[in-house]
């Protein structure tokens, strides 16, 4: 549920360190379902048996899947400027994928407002810092720099 924040407050959010979403678990099914849907079958993300002969150990997420996964995760810390009719997803300054994500693993999303601008009347551009935590993992799974804008009455 998206929080929601008045226009005049919005310089208060700008910084906003936002509570990290649940956790995920990241299943083969899945891993198996997206790779269908983009036709990427590499035998590190399909195939148990070959990829536990890989340096992974074990099949692995998709990076893109992962990314992917911050359209769910953005239902727990997006934020919605009061009158908001609208949200378009802008793209990204930056994604870098920084460690493999096991299948059976755990993730959650961790995120910082670092931009809200009033590009014209009523037009809000966002940036938001993400990093993507693995459940006992030393490094994110991915960091990224997500662009977004809200249309506002």
């Amino acid at each position: 549920m998206p929080q929601l924040i008045k226009k005049s407050e919005i310089e208060k959010y700008i910084g906003h360190i936002c509570e990290p979403t649940d956790w995920f678990e990241v299943t083969q099914e899945q891993v198996n379902v997206f790779a269908d849907c983009t036709l990427d079958h590499q035998f590190i993300h399909i195939d148990p048996e070959a990829a536990a002969k890989s340096p992974f150990g074990g099949t692995i997420a998709h990076g893109f899947l992962t990314l992917s996964m911050l359209a769910y995760f953005s239902e727990s810390f997006s934020l919605s400027i009061e009158g908001s009719y609208m949200g378009v997803n802008k793209g990204f300054d930056k994604v870098r994928f920084v460690a493999p994500v096991p299948v059976g693993s755990r993730i959650r999303c961790h995120t910082t407002v670092a931009e809200i601008n009033e590009k014209k009347p009523g037009q809000y551009d966002f940036k938001m810092e993400i990093s993507i935590e693995i459940e006992g993992g030393d490094k994110p799974a991915l960091v990224a720099e997500w662009l977004s804008v809200q249309m506002v009455n």
